[in-house]
């Protein structure tokens, strides 16, 4: 088990609050506060017990050199912004004089925001030297970026075992929201998988099938696995070198008692645009000039009926080519009904990954999934059943 800031007394402490401000900027802007968003319960939860809220992070691949357009001053304006009249302060470093004359400077209920860690190659060589120099400049940290947790870096790793550490209400919820969906989950589970290859997600379907009872094949991954069956898949993408690894997790899968679900009907197109001329045809017979872009609304029946039995829902990836209509409709059909579940309180959904995101905000359908992880490597870690270091070192 892990602590909480329900565990922890910081009135007039300084604490160390590992975020993560790594914000998509486009021409010198934030494009997506999201991130962010997501640390203000913290840091205002922090700063409201009285806590001097030093907050760390990384921006980028710096590659452990001074980089001007990877600095995390931009992201010092919108901390003010979203804190109002909070006092919100920069340091131009993250260790050492610098940082430290801006935290001395602090009062209680006051926040800093110390330069990109990784302007030093410590951080991501996980340097006990580096985590020292950070460990000085607090009394307690606090760890609220589970979309770090997968990387074994000094501000994740090494600095925990030199102070007081606790998870932040990001970090809780993520870790209680995992937790509920696969490691204590309501039964029957279900977990709806996409992607474009196989190769990129073999861990997590070998993790999944021995984890959930009912398992949707979606995106270029579902080609691989007709193809593996003996189907035709016309022009689709498809690692045809791959199909015995998908005869071998399916076999894995029938012994395991999941279910795997695959398309039975298609949308093919002989263009991969916007607003190609598609078609539905059997999941079993595409055109050799065309190729597959999408559940066709048999399937998609057949997952939305499968989800009204199921309990748990854990979502990675587009069913289709959401991004490009009319390839959206599966996925968009599929989010609507688990939305829907979910807000009725017959299902607990939890989805998570770039694309996966992405996707569920295209379907309208964000408000209503039980919880939805703005972590991607950490995500796709978790659902292959690996051991997050960041995670690991706070429950140590």
């Amino acid at each position: 088990m892990f602590k909480t800031l329900d565990d922890i007394n910081v009135k007039g402490k300084r604490v160390l609050l590992r975020g993560d401000l790594n914000v998509p900027m486009r021409e010198g802007r934030i494009s997506d506060a999201t991130r962010i968003d997501r640390l203000l319960p913290t840091i205002t939860e922090l700063a409201n017990s009285g806590a001097k809220v030093v907050i760390i992070s990384h921006f980028g691949r710096p590659d452990g050199k001074i980089a001007a357009e990877m600095s995390l001053r931009p992201i010092c304006g919108a901390l003010q912004a979203a804190l109002g009249s909070r006092k919100v302060v920069f340091a131009e470093d993250c260790i050492g004089e610098p940082a430290r004359d801006v935290i001395d400077s602090l009062a209680p209920g006051d926040v800093a925001l110390l330069e990109n860690l990784r302007f030093h190659p410590g951080e991501e060589a996980n340097e006990s030297g580096f985590a020292q120099a950070l460990a000085a400049l607090g009394d307690i940290y606090v760890n609220d970026a589970f979309s770090a947790a997968h990387r074994a870096h000094a501000s994740t790793a090494a600095l925990v075992a030199l102070l007081p550490s606790a998870a932040g209400r990001n970090m809780q919820a993520e870790l209680e929201a995992l937790s509920a969906a696969l490691e204590n989950p309501q039964r029957p589970v279900a977990a709806v998988v996409g992607g474009a290859k196989v190769s990129s997600k073999l861990d997590v379907l070998g993790h999944l099938v021995d984890k959930v009872d009912v398992l949707v094949i979606g995106g270029g991954m579902a080609n691989t696995f007709l193809f593996s069956q003996g189907h035709e898949v016309g022009a689709s993408l498809c690692e045809k070198d791959l199909a015995e690894t998908a005869r071998t997790i399916l076999v894995k899968a029938d012994a395991a008692g999941c279910d795997v679900v695959l398309p039975i009907d298609v949308v093919v197109a002989r263009e991969f645009k916007e607003g190609a001329v598609a078609t539905i045809v059997s999941a079993h017979a595409a055109p050799d000039d065309q190729m597959i872009l999408d559940f066709g609304p048999e399937s998609i029946a057949v997952i939305e009926a499968r989800l009204k039995d199921c309990r748990t829902l854990v979502w990675n990836g587009p069913l289709g080519a959401f991004e490009t209509p009319p390839f959206d409709v599966a996925t968009v059909a599929v989010a609507k009904a688990a939305a829907a579940l979910s807000a009725k309180g017959n299902l607990t959904s939890v989805a998570g990954g770039g694309d996966t995101v992405a996707a569920l905000a295209h379907a309208g359908a964000s408000a209503d999934f039980t919880y939805i992880s703005t972590a991607g490597g950490a995500f796709l870690e978790w659902l292959e059943g690996k051991t997050l270091p960041g995670v690991a070192a706070l429950s140590a």
